[in-house]
């Protein structure tokens, strides 16, 4: 479904009074709108005027994640009007992105003129939202009734008041939660958008959490399992800022399963038989990322929100928190935990797992240890096989 959408008002309000703006500039910029067909292109049109003859004009544009605007030349029409389509199936864009843009103008007299921004967001469109709001949240959904909107807004108020026990994030814009009616939805919506396949999605830096939700019998269960997960990431950005990126992939997935209003009953069984198998995962090993199989993806999930948990009761939250700007002022997976709760990360692996699991810690501590144990032995092997090698040598000028 195509929409055609003009800038908002407020954008407007913005750029001050037409004939300011004239007068300033040397041209004239009117009838600015943007045509998006959500995952297929995304089309600019104005009208721009000037008492001097056009030579050039260029759309310019970025979206949240540009560190470089995007240059595109244009036509102008004798009657001013010009118009780009941007093509998104090669170029991608991520849902819900804002997109700021402009236009320069390079006129008769050697002057480059640029117009006031204008700014869109880019909507996956090809649903009709509805929406609830307060001051903090924006839950939009297309399928279900005004009571499950209701219930959603009532789950994101209450994960958010979850997250913000173990985040003390500073007040922003309100996040928006986008709810698909289903799994395939959402997974085209990622695909359009240039994102991998996932049960739920967060773009922290749009503060933006997408996830798939059915109305219908099991909707509590998926809303108080995905919606806080999703947001406690957004909360967790705006927390540490950009720092977020260099959190270990056990704390950040470790806060998100843990804040879930409705717990996954079976992380303790995975838990279980990983302990009695031998099969557990070390913590370190969960630093940059969790394995690609399903099977231990799901453990290495159940055993981040078993450790964060062990650590917010061994530490107190305030300390996990203090863990989190560790790292996010760049501390590396072992350096954080030092600095933060004075111990290494393998000795804590191997507290967690007696702790939590009943295992041999010793046991644990030594695996864990075996590979500087081998290399310290190393060490001191060499001199001692120095000694043994020049001792025939010293007997024989005795």
């Amino acid at each position: 479904m195509r929409r055609f959408a003009f800038i908002i008002m407020m954008t407007v309000l913005l750029l001050g009074l037409p004939q300011q703006a004239r007068a300033q500039s040397g041209i004239e910029v009117t009838d600015v709108g943007v045509f998006d067909d959500f995952g297929q292109h995304v089309t600019f049109q104005a009208r721009i005027q000037s008492s001097i003859q056009i030579v050039s004009a260029t759309l310019v544009f970025k979206d949240n994640f540009d560190e470089i605007a995007r240059r595109f030349p244009l036509e102008v029409g004798a009657d001013g009007v010009v118009t780009y389509r941007y093509d998104v199936v090669q170029n991608v864009l991520r849902p819900f992105v804002t997109i700021t843009f402009w236009f320069d103008v390079t006129l008769l007299d050697g002057q480059t003129v640029r117009s006031p921004n204008y700014h869109v967001q880019y909507l996956d469109d090809r649903f009709v939202w509805q929406q609830q709001t307060d001051d903090m949240l924006r839950v939009h959904w297309y399928e279900g009734d005004e009571v499950f909107g209701d219930a959603l807004l009532d789950v994101a108020r209450r994960s958010l008041n979850a997250v913000n026990t173990f985040i003390p994030a500073p007040a922003a814009a309100p996040v928006d939660v986008y709810v698909y009616a289903s799994a395939a939805d959402l997974q085209n919506a990622l695909f359009l958008g240039g994102e991998e396949w996932q049960g739920g999605h967060a773009n922290p830096k749009l503060g933006v959490v997408m996830v798939a939700i059915t109305p219908g019998p099991g909707q509590s269960i998926e809303m108080e399992t995905l919606i806080p997960h999703e947001l406690a990431h957004v909360m967790l950005y705006r927390g540490v800022g950009d720092g977020y990126a260099a959190l270990p992939v056990w704390l950040s997935e470790g806060i998100a399963s843990l804040v879930e209003l409705y717990p996954n009953p079976d992380y303790a069984q995975a838990l279980t038989l990983a302990s009695q198998n031998s099969s557990l995962l070390s913590i370190a090993d969960l630093c940059d990322s969790f394995p690609p199989d399903a099977s231990r993806a799901y453990l290495a999930y159940a055993e981040s929100q078993s450790f964060v948990r062990f650590l917010r009761d061994t530490y107190g939250t305030p300390a996990l928190f203090s863990l989190t700007s560790a790292y996010a002022d760049g501390l590396n997976c072992d350096q954080g935990v030092v600095r933060t709760l004075g111990t290494s990360l393998a000795n804590l692996d191997a507290r967690w797992r007696e702790a939590e699991l009943g295992a041999n810690v010793l046991g644990v501590f030594l695996r864990n240890m075996f590979p500087y144990l081998a290399l310290f032995g190393l060490l001191l092997l060499i001199p001692v096989i120095g000694f043994l090698q020049r001792r025939p040598e010293d007997d024989g000028t005795s």
